[in-house]
C-alpha cells in the first residue's frame, strides 16, 4: 500500500520539476539577447535620449574624415564634426557623443550588435550593403583612385598588370580593383594606416581607395601622388540599423538643415579645403 501511495507523489515532483525547468529556460532565452533583445524594440533615438549620449562608429585612421591624434588622443575630421552635429540636434549638446573606432570590416557587425548607434565612416552606399543596413542620403561624393610613389611608372588601371595593389578589408575598393584590374595582385589590410605603411615599406606598388582618403595620406607624405583619376563613384552615406525609419529621417533632417544653414559648406571647406561644387 505504501508503494502505491509513493508513486503518484514521485510523478508529481517530476512533473513540477519539468515545468519549472521549462519556465527557467524560457526566461534565459528572452533575456540573453543582450542589446539585440528588448532594446531593439525601442527606436535608436529613444535609446540615445535614455542613455544621454550618441554612440557613433567612426574611423580613427582616415585623415580629413576621422583621425586620432596619438599625442592628444582626440579624434578629428569631417565625419567627427557631423557626429557632433547629430548629437547636438538630438540631445542639445555636441559633446554628448562617444566615438567608437570602426574599420571597413567591423562597422556593420558593430552596428547590428548594438555596439554603436550609427556608422559615420567614409562608407559607400551600395545595393549589397542596403540589404544589411539602411542609409541616410548622400553626404559626400568620392571616387576611387590610386596612390603611388612620385617616380612610379604606374599611370592608371591599364598599368596594373602583374602589380601588387594594396587595399583594405571589407571595402568596396578591394572588390572594384579586382573587377577593373583582374591581372593585379590585391593584398588586403585591416585598416588604411596598415595599408599605407605597407606601401611605404615596398610591399606593394600602389594603394587604392577613395580619392579623398588618398589625398589625406598624400598630405602626410609628399613622396606619393594620385594617378589614374577617379574610376568609380563612391557616394558616402551614414548607416543605420535596418528598419529604423525614424532615425533615418532624423539624420536626413540634420543633413538638410546643415546644408540650408551653410554649416555643411563651412565643414567641407574646413576639412577638405573648398566648398562643395
Amino acid at each position: 500500500m505504501k508503494n502505491v501511495l509513493k508513486w503518484p507523489s514521485f510523478m508529481l515532483v517530476l512533473i513540477l520539476s519539468l515545468v519549472l525547468s521549462g519556465c527557467s529556460t524560457g526566461e534565459e532565452s528572452s533575456s540573453s539577447g543582450g542589446s539585440g533583445g528588448s532594446t531593439d524594440a525601442k527606436g535608436t533615438i529613444e535609446q540615445i535620449k535614455e542613455r544621454g549620449k550618441l554612440i557613433a562608429g567612426v574611423k580613427y585612421d582616415t585623415k580629413l574624415f576621422g583621425l586620432k591624434d596619438p599625442a592628444s588622443g582626440e579624434v578629428e575630421g569631417f565625419d567627427i564634426d557631423i557626429a557632433k552635429a547629430l548629437a547636438k540636434q538630438i540631445l542639445g549638446d555636441e559633446t554628448k557623443v562617444e566615438l567608437k573606432e570602426v574599420t571597413s570590416k567591423t562597422r556593420i557587425p558593430m552596428l547590428q550588435n548594438g555596439d554603436i548607434d550609427i556608422i559615420i565612416a567614409t562608407m559607400t552606399i551600395t545595393d549589397e550593403r542596403k540589404e544589411q543596413v539602411d542609409f541616410s542620403g548622400v553626404y559626400f561624393e568620392a571616387g576611387q583612385s590610386l596612390l603611388v610613389k612620385n617616380d612610379s611608372a604606374i599611370t592608371g588601371l591599364e598599368s596594373l598588370g602583374g602589380v601588387k595593389v594594396l587595399a583594405v578589408k571589407g571595402s568596396t575598393s578591394a572588390q572594384n580593383i579586382r573587377e577593373k584590374a583582374p591581372d593585379a595582385e590585391v593584398l588586403e589590410f585591416d585598416n588604411y594606416q596598415d595599408a599605407f605603411t605597407a606601401l611605404k615599406a615596398g610591399k606593394g606598388e600602389a594603394l587604392t581607395t577613395d580619392n579623398i582618403i588618398l589625398i589625406g595620406m598624400q598630405q602626410t607624405d609628399n613622396n606619393y601622388k594620385l594617378v589614374g583619376g577617379n574610376f568609380t563613384s563612391e557616394p558616402y552615406g551614414m548607416a543605420i540599423r535596418k528598419g529604423d525609419t525614424a532615425f533615418v529621417e532624423e539624420v536626413n533632417s540634420l543633413l538638410k538643415s546643415m546644408k540650408d544653414s551653410g554649416e555643411y559648406d563651412t565643414l567641407h571647406e574646413k576639412w577638405l579645403g573648398s566648398k562643395p561644387e
